[in-house]
């Protein structure tokens, strides 16, 4: 027996189809049904790839008596979050506010008007430590429902009220909070391991990326030294699959030992980006590693039929967290022989595990061994494989499509670019319809859910990028398209002020507005990075973008000067501004040229190479003496024209 969740798009909604539960899609009738019987709304928020999500699934929702009692006293109902953004940061505002901390799976409580009267993550079937068991919670909702119902709405009433959106007042970015993010980030910086702060760590990947921008415009020893110094500490680490590539969601130490084994879209794109742009900076041939083979996760595991990128591989394989994974001595010794020992050194594999049940994770603690890399991975792929979301989510995507036409210019591979190509291709044959996106498809079908911010930030950076890579104004125009659709859709009445739905999305209780940079960059972030690329790029409206990208950063700039953590692409962004921009313009057909402007032009900068006037960054920018040429321009002042690699190299070092 199936509920309604059985004709979702959504891969973790088609997860809970056949739960006892009967779950409601998100959706104006599930909150009919509950004023009709007057009961509460039960809102369950998860994702297809998180551990505990599973847990509770398998604890709780596939109990036939936990579902009767759901079923006879609420209205259940269930929501991807990566589907639908705007839901998920309304009701975790307020799970934050009410116990103290987020996560997923995110339980709430709604009147049927939405507002949320209590909310928490999860609930074991039996109490543990202090904790209440999920029916006990169940229980005793109902009974203050029932017997306090007015109370509880007032309840509910004050807590839509108090977290009501106030935007920051504006306080300028200047060098003075760029330097200052730098000492701050310092105070965080974990000098052991890297990264920052302590257990669980996470990829600091727009941090990372500010800070070796800031190294580039300002020399900064120390910026860079916190950026490289993280960058080698997660490679080396458990956190990267150290055999197929890719990096996994979060590690539950400070070390980066043992990760949580869940692998995102978002992620790998961000990280991707970053050790591109290290690799630019420092030639060492590890970082060339990481990139080629993290691409190759990319292309290898998520890559759809589509041509799109799905969201994420599970943590679990078969219910075991991690069991693709990790490795024994006696497992190394199989597929190894006599290299076997010598493996389980360079690996950090002991016979006493670093994880559970004597496995450990896999780290690299000297060179690697591309032999031995490959007999592994195949021993590997013959396990049993985590279970794929193969959504394919707009933001992510576009995220996916900058990092891969990027590399693959930096690097000279071209099938990485042609996997971009054909990613935005199927995002703006399936997601953009009617002048609007979608937020996901699945199968090459769009989903329901509108697009949010993010959605038309991140993909007009992926098409900029683009244009850039193949001089193709169809990529530059259409991103400009998405831009003033976001800006007249999504500003609020304050001057660089941004909501993450539009002004004719779904009513929710709030309208989401959160600016702050967390796993993905902001979607106000977001369009702030790309109107600055664009306006660079000499756009139709490049002087008003630069000034709305200008307007939306110092509106972010008090969260930028006192969390910079969590402002990280917000200041990647102030420093593309500071950067004059950088402009590149590579005239005629030299990819010798072309390799040198993308190896040595600074993060926020753009490279644009074709024929002269094919793009407006090559209008008026002839051939000399019939050679190719390259244009270096800063703020907009341009030198004199190149012709040959060493000069240009010459010319992009003085801007650093």
């Amino acid at each position: 027996m199936t509920n309604r969740l059985a004709s979702s798009t959504s891969p973790y909604l088609l997860q809970h189809a056949d739960n006892p539960v009967d779950w409601h899609p998100w959706s104006p009738e599930a909150f009919a049904e509950a004023r009709e019987r007057g009961v509460p709304v039960l809102l369950s928020v998860g994702y297809a790839a998180c551990h505990w999500c599973h847990v509770m699934a398998h604890e709780s929702f596939e109990d036939e008596d936990t579902a009767r009692y759901m079923n006879e006293h609420f209205v259940n109902v269930k929501v991807d979050r990566e589907e639908r953004p705007d839901v998920d940061a309304v009701y975790m505002a307020v799970t934050q506010a009410l116990s103290g901390q987020g996560g997923w799976p995110m339980t709430c409580f709604l009147t049927p008007d939405g507002e949320p009267f209590y909310a928490g993550t999860y609930y074991p079937p039996v109490p543990v430590r202090g904790m209440p068991s999920f029916r006990q919670v169940l229980e005793a909702i109902e009974h203050a429902w029932r017997e306090q119902g007015d109370q509880v709405r007032q309840a509910a009433a004050s807590i839509v009220e108090q977290l009501a959106v106030k935007p920051l007042p504006s306080s300028t970015v200047d060098e003075d909070v760029l330097a200052g993010a730098v000492v701050s980030l310092l105070g965080h910086y974990d000098r052991a391991n890297g990264g920052f702060g302590g257990a669980p760590k996470f990829p600091p990947s727009m941090v990372l990326e500010f800070l070796l921008r800031h190294h580039e415009r300002t020399g900064s020893v120390q910026a860079f030294s916190m950026a490289r110094v993280t960058c080698d500490a997660m490679a080396s680490g458990g956190l990267y699959d150290q055999l197929g590539g890719g990096f996994a969601r979060y590690s539950v130490d400070a070390a980066w030992v043992v990760p949580h084994f869940e692998k995102m879209l978002y992620d790998n794109a961000l990280l991707l980006r970053v050790y591109t742009h290290l690799s630019r900076r420092d030639d060492n041939p590890r970082y060339r590693e990481v990139v080629r083979d993290t691409a190759g996760f990319l292309l290898r595991c998520l890559l759809t039929e589509e041509g799109g990128f799905a969201a994420s591989l599970d943590a679990d394989t078969g219910g075991v967290e991690g069991a693709t994974y990790v490795w024994t001595p006696a497992q190394l010794d199989e597929v190894l022989g006599a290299d076997g020992p010598a493996a389980a050194a360079r690996y950090g594999v002991t016979e006493e595990g670093t994880f559970e049940h004597g496995t450990s994770t896999l780290r690299l603690l000297g060179e690697s061994n591309p032999a031995w890399q490959r007999r592994l991975l195949a021993a590997r792929e013959a396990r049993p494989q985590p279970a794929r979301d193969d959504k394919v989510v707009t933001s992510w995507n576009g995220l996916a499509v900058a990092a891969l036409a990027e590399a693959g210019a930096v690097f000279g591979v071209p099938s990485w670019i042609a996997a971009a190509e054909r990613a935005a291709t199927l995002l703006l044959d399936v997601h953009l319809v009617g002048g609007r996106l979608l937020r996901t498809s699945r199968n090459g079908v769009a989903g329901t859910a509108a697009g949010v911010l993010e959605d038309y930030g991140c993909l007009a950076e992926g098409l900029l990028a683009l244009h850039q890579v193949t001089a193709d104004t169809r990529w530059l125009l259409t991103a400009c398209d998405l831009l003033d659709t976001a800006l007249t859709r999504f500003a609020g009445a304050e001057p660089g002020t941004y909501y993450d739905t539009a002004d004719d999305a779904e009513a929710l209780v709030q309208r989401p507005s959160d600016p702050s940079d967390n796993a993905t960059p902001s979607g106000a972030s977001a369009l702030a990075s790309a109107l600055v690329t664009a306006s660079a790029l000499g756009a139709p409206n490049a002087a008003a973008y630069r000034a709305a990208a200008e307007a939306a950063v110092d509106r972010a700039g008090l969260l930028a000067a006192r969390e910079p953590r969590f402002a990280g692409n917000w200041l990647s962004v102030a420093e593309a501004l500071a950067l004059g921009p950088v402009q590149v313009a590579v005239a005629g057909a030299s990819p010798e040229l072309v390799s040198a402007a993308w190896r040595g032009v600074h993060g926020g900068g753009v490279v644009v190479a074709g024929e002269p006037d094919s793009t407006p960054l090559l209008a008026d920018r002839p051939l000399v003496d019939g050679a190719p040429a390259a244009y270096v321009c800063r703020g907009f002042v341009c030198d004199r024209p190149v012709t040959s690699v060493a000069e240009l190299t010459e010319a992009l070092a003085v801007h650093r």
